[in-house]
């Protein structure tokens, strides 16, 4: 498997992509009419069909999620996109809005039919202006050409769609605190039960499902669910943006079938940087435990990837070479993750403002080996017992880092400091 599927990315080196001619010309619009023609039930049923697994990190099945919706309810029915792209890493979710946003506005008009909702909502990441401008253009165009609003295309369906910016918050990426935002409140996980599909935005059924799982929607209308299902694995169908950064020589999306691997994509994105080699990598951004370079051939699906131990989350491969120090990595992402605490659990709120202060001290070379054993203790105490994900995904580089690079975490304090340091400097006082 050595072939790229560019499908949502097609036309990202276009320079009128983001425009309603471009995606038009490019045959864009042409599911949605297909779809209001088509009964909803069995565009959830397409979608089931399909095998589309969220592509947000959590890979639940979206036809699935949208069936949870009760139908004949009298309640007023939401979609939710979540844009709120805020994981270390992760990268395909803002160029796809900024490369082609009409494809996603397109997505959720196919999606809202299905789910019978008449109001969406597109929540994004504040500090992204530019891409919160041009989805506002791209939806003030969508209605100008009748494709949102009243009666679109005189088939009596209704959909007003909304553009919500963020306040920056990592925690707004969980669903319920995402919900939470948008209607005007702090940003804080809910406890579920009840499920958002049940009771969640202003207490309605909601359908909350990530940028690039929506994008998707219209290929399948389009093509067939057989079509996608073709690609990928048995269990994880269809195609995905990798997105390679770090210590790579050419970093950037790339879109394949699911089950692809990660030596295969460092062939086509020129390897890691010259003269250097792969140390460790994240295959799912920085909530994922790490992998090392003997996991260059792990299938990069979710069945696959959860058997090696981690998770393919959003598919943000992170790639680190040998000149960098896994503890002081570890600790900038245990910085982050105890900065956006959102305070509301103990485990969480506590375990990684210990996790930072233990960090540091392990980075510059102060502690013991028990200091490891503590960390372990510390991340089991966090484990499953936070109140949303982000305290489990905080343990995740910390375990998994002492798993595969122990002896690395003990040179720290042996050496009284961090011997990448110590080279740096050596390296530099030899002219190098």
């Amino acid at each position: 498997m050595t072939t790229l599927t560019p499908i949502l990315t097609k036309t990202w080196d276009q320079a009128d992509s983001f425009t309603l001619r471009g995606y038009e010309n490019a045959g864009g619009y042409q599911a949605f009419r297909t779809a209001l023609g088509t009964n909803p039930d069995d565009l959830i049923q397409a979608v089931k069909d399909s095998g589309l697994r969220g592509r947000g990190g959590a890979g639940f099945p979206t036809g699935l999620k949208w069936g949870f919706i009760p139908q004949g309810d009298g309640k007023p029915h939401y979609l939710v996109v979540n844009a709120d792209e805020s994981e270390p890493g992760t990268c395909k979710d803002i160029p796809l809005m900024m490369a082609n946003p009409h494809v996603l506005i397109e997505g959720i008009i196919i999606s809202s039919f299905a789910i019978r909702a008449n109001h969406a909502f597109i929540y994004v990441r504040g500090e992204v202006l530019h891409v919160i401008r041009r989805l506002q253009q791209a939806v003030a165009d969508a209605y100008e050409a009748g494709y949102l609003g009243k009666n679109i295309l005189g088939s009596g369906f209704d959909l007003e769609l909304v553009v919500h910016s963020g306040a920056g918050a990592y925690i707004c990426g969980e669903e319920t605190a995402l919900l939470d935002s948008l209607e005007g409140f702090r940003g804080q996980p809910r406890l579920k039960p009840p499920f958002p599909a049940v009771a969640g935005l202003y207490g309605g059924p909601t359908v909350i499902n990530n940028v690039e799982s929506i994008a998707s929607v219209p290929g399948i209308v389009a093509n067939g669910a057989d079509w996608f299902a073709a690609m990928g694995t048995e269990k994880s169908k269809g195609f995905g943006i990798f997105s390679l950064s770090g210590h790579v020589t050419r970093p950037g999306q790339y879109e394949a079938p699911l089950g692809i691997t990660l030596r295969e994509l460092l062939d086509m994105a020129g390897g890691i940087r010259n003269g250097h080699r792969l140390k460790f990598w994240t295959p799912g951004g920085s909530s994922t435990p790490l992998f090392t370079d003997e996991h260059l051939d792990v299938p990069l699906d979710f069945e696959s990837v959860g058997a090696a131990g981690s998770m393919l989350g959003t598919r943000a491969l992170q790639l680190f070479d040998e000149t960098t120090c896994v503890v002081r990595a570890v600790l900038r992402w245990s910085e982050f993750y105890a900065h956006e605490s959102c305070g509301k659990c103990t485990p969480c709120r506590e375990g990684t403002y210990w996790y930072k202060q233990m960090l540091k001290r392990l980075e510059k070379g102060e502690g013991s080996e028990k200091d490891l054993d503590t960390l372990l203790d510390l991340s089991d105490n966090i484990l499953g017992r936070s109140f949303c994900a982000l305290g489990d995904g905080a343990t995740s580089p910390v375990t998994s880092s002492i798993q595969y690079f122990r002896d690395e975490y003990i040179q720290h304090f042996e050496q009284g400091g961090c011997p990448f340091d110590r080279a740096a400097s050596t390296a530099w006082a030899g002219g190098k």
